[in-house]
């Protein structure tokens, strides 16, 4: 468990310094650069990935079980997901008219992923990763539309173009993960009953 909250802290820290440091991100740009400052964050950032993945998988082998949730709860949680992977696409196509609604859909994405796995997963192990992304995510959207409000941010009109195509990438990522890339990738199938 300790690898999985090492990783933890170093990943969500880092994306937590627009949320409870600004300040202190603005200047270590302007003293090492944008490039630099990119380059050290993606470079933590990945290790923190990997000490999360590693982590997580060594302690759920073990962790203790704190509820069984029902068979009924995976469908609402694959529902979930599908809404989740379209706010993902919606991420990756701007103006699409999730995106203008919701803002940030990346982070929206994250914070029902996150509950979505907690919901249909009930060991210590998904308690505390899936449970610190929900945190993590529901105050960096707090922050988010706060810092929104405060510039004054126009978003984009919104494109039908933009829209379908953030729904089929969704769909077509839930379809993938369905359909076997999610047992390969975590040995677990969200499909098994």
């Amino acid at each position: 468990m300790a690898m999985l909250i090492i990783g933890l802290v170093i990943f969500l820290g880092l994306h937590s310094t627009r949320i409870f440091a600004e300040d202190i991100r603005a200047k270590a740009i302007a003293r090492f650069g944008e490039g630099p400052w990119k380059a050290i964050y993606s470079v933590l950032s990945l290790i923190g990935l990997v000490l999360i993945i590693w982590g997580f998988a060594q302690a759920r082998l073990d962790a203790a079980t704190l509820w069984s949730p029902p068979v009924y709860i995976r469908h609402i949680a694959i529902t979930l997901m599908l809404i989740s992977l379209i706010l993902l696409g919606a991420y990756m196509f701007k103006k699409s008219h999730i995106a203008t609604a919701v803002h940030h859909p990346m982070v929206w994405s994250v914070a029902i992923w996150s509950a979505a796995h907690l919901l249909a997963n009930g060991s210590v192990a998904d308690l505390v990763l899936f449970g610190a992304f929900l945190v993590w995510a529901a105050a960096d959207l707090f922050a988010a539309y706060a810092r929104d409000r405060r510039k004054a941010i126009v978003y984009p009109a919104p494109e039908w173009g933009a829209t379908i195509g953030a729904i089929v990438l969704g769909v077509i990522l839930w379809g993938v993960l369905l359909g076997g890339l999610h047992l390969w990738l975590f040995r677990v199938s969200p499909m098994a009953v």
